[in-house]
């Protein structure tokens, strides 16, 4: 039988989680050096991508037509025109919207394992993406063009699935882990069956609609990258900002209620813009699995548990871990493409089972 299993505390061993110094050593505290390194790495996967892909461009000319856009670098063009619609048209859209909806989803699944206290709680696992699908699913059978829309039907969907979860589990006594993932599973297959019943009942060529479920990148276009990031930065800037609350609350709700926290308001803001992120990202690339549950684990095993780096550290994470699943997805199989969804699920079914292995050893 489960027991709960919060996330252990390494307070004060890591030296991170200072959470009562002063502000100005808290700053210096911060790991600007590990952001940068990671940012770099996100540049560096996204510009290998840009040049393997059916058509194999050379690094060198690739990293040359993406520098003649930055002002006041002219290199010598010794490419054909083609190339720059590759590049531009095709592979920097998809893999910008790969990295920008990745660190949406494992930001999303920090909070959520912070907030439930739960390290096995993702938007995956516990019904927002489900949730989300089905809102934007019914938006799609509707014959509603207009993909501005899309996110919104989708918040709304993704919102109902977690607070649904978190209610369920709430009754039964805090937020234990099993009651969270049951009703997160129970919440995804019936949010799935609606799904299913929404498409049985509309056009009969469902193949737009099953591909989007599944994950892609495939139709990626900037103008859905302007969409997206409006509804991620206020996310972002709103869930980086309570970092440090997230760290009270991990010593207990009664804890932080003494030390002036506000957990009824605290919680309804975090699970709000954390619902609204997974939502605006599962819009626009289908239900993708378990980047929220390998990135923020992947993050704490090599940086510890301190959410001001948890947070952040796990959108680059996040951002490289969905960038190279494309990369595998559109190549593998070439020229035909695999879903993402279905990378992502090889990659994150044995990590969850991993997971639970260790939790059952620990009870």
């Amino acid at each position: 039988m489960f027991k709960r299993q919060d996330i252990p505390l390494k307070y004060p061993i890591d030296k991170y989680n200072d959470i009562s110094g002063p502000p100005s050593l808290r700053r210096l505290a911060y790991p600007w050096p590990k952001i940068a390194v990671g940012m770099l790495i996100v540049l560096l996967i996204a510009a290998v991508s840009t040049g393997i892909g059916s058509v194999a461009l050379p690094p060198l000319d690739t990293v040359k037509i993406i520098g003649a856009a930055i002002p006041f670098i002219n290199p010598m063009e010794t490419w054909p025109e083609t190339w720059e619609t590759i590049v531009w048209q095709v592979r920097l859209p998809r893999i910008a919207l790969a990295a920008i909806v990745g660190s949406a989803l494992a930001m999303s699944g920090s909070v959520y394992q912070g907030l439930f206290r739960n390290p096995l709680a993702d938007p995956y696992l516990i019904g927002v993406s489900s949730g989300a699908s089905m809102g934007a699913v019914l938006v799609l059978v509707a014959g509603i063009s207009s993909i501005k829309f899309l996110p919104i039907a989708a918040f709304i969907g993704g919102l109902a699935a977690v607070w649904i979860a978190y209610i369920i589990a709430r009754r039964s006594g805090g937020v234990p882990l099993t009651t969270l993932i049951l009703a997160g599973v129970s919440i995804s297959f019936l949010a799935s069956a609606v799904t299913s019943f929404l498409m049985i009942r509309s056009d009969p060529d469902l193949r737009p609609v099953l591909t989007w479920l599944l994950g892609g990148f495939t139709s990626a276009q900037w103008n859905h990258i302007l969409l997206l990031v409006p509804y991620l930065l206020p996310c972002a800037a709103i869930l980086l900002a309570h970092s440090r609350v997230l760290n009270v609350i991990q010593l207990g709700e009664e804890h932080a209620r003494q030390l002036g926290v506000d957990i009824n308001r605290t919680k309804l803001l975090m699970i709000t813009s954390a619902s609204l992120a997974t939502a605006a990202a599962v819009a626009f690339s289908g239900s993708i699995g378990f980047v929220g549950l390998i990135a923020p684990h992947a993050v704490r095993m090599l940086w510890g548990y301190d959410y001001r780096v948890l947070i952040p550290m796990s959108m680059l994470m996040g951002a490289c871990f969905l960038m190279i699943a494309d990369l595998i997805a559109r190549t593998v199989v070439s020229p035909t493409e695999l879903p993402v969804g279905i990378v992502t699920a090889f990659c994150g079914a044995p990590f969850f089972l991993y997971l639970l292995r260790q939790r059952a050893v620990g009870v």
